[in-house]
């Protein structure tokens, strides 16, 4: 039961409050930000779109962490979710900086990321890290396009994205410590076809 109220606190934090980091970003800019109006548009596009993808991951580690029995993978789960957590206030804060709003779609992208993560919980504890491990990668071979997409004088956004790749790697690296079990081909394809649809659509709703 203490599960179930933490997984709709998260939702509700998630979805509907400010969210709060709890440390500022190590990385930082290469130097001041200027961009002109398109340059804007561009970066507030890919940075709701990493918005999303941070919305997402609090519903997947949320999902995981309420069906496995393990109360040290919950543990793990738990920590990594805390640190998506200052990744979602990062680029909460960045949209406002760019004067953009949040994707309208989040409770539904948060809806089914938490219905995937339940999937995978409930198929076993070596499959949900093998899902936090490729989810992870496919993340951060998101962000180094990114890297290459954003304007070259956004700085601040950069430095932003520069972190939290560093961090998603961090998180595939302990869930393949923790016994991730390899996902098959298809899912794999199947998880990027989805997340192409959802980065698709966040740019621009």
């Amino acid at each position: 039961m203490d599960s179930l109220f933490i997984a709709a606190d998260t939702a509700l934090r998630t979805l509907f409050a400010k969210p709060r980091a709890a440390k500022a970003c190590a990385t930082l800019p290469e130097g001041p930000t200027e961009l002109n109006d398109a340059e804007r548009r561009k970066a507030a596009g890919l940075m709701r779109v990493n918005h999303v993808g941070e919305v997402c991951a609090q519903a997947l580690y949320a999902s995981q962490a309420l069906t496995t029995p393990s109360a040290a993978l919950r543990q793990q789960f738990n920590q990594a979710s805390a640190d998506e957590v200052d990744h979602l206030a990062w680029t909460a804060e960045r949209l406002q900086e760019l004067g953009a709003r949040p994707s309208i779609l989040n409770p539904l992208w948060y809806a089914g990321a938490f219905a995937i993560g339940l999937l995978a919980g409930r198929l076993g504890d070596a499959v949900s890290l093998g899902f936090v491990v490729e989810t992870e990668h496919q993340v951060g071979a998101h962000l180094k396009s990114h890297l290459d997409a954003l304007p070259a004088g956004d700085h601040a956004s950069r430095a932003l994205v520069a972190q939290m790749y560093d961090d998603e790697m961090r998180h595939a690296g302990e869930a393949q410590a923790a016994g991730a079990l390899d996902l098959p081909q298809p899912v794999k394809q199947m998880m990027r076809a989805a997340a192409k649809v959802m980065t698709t659509v966040a740019e621009h709703i």
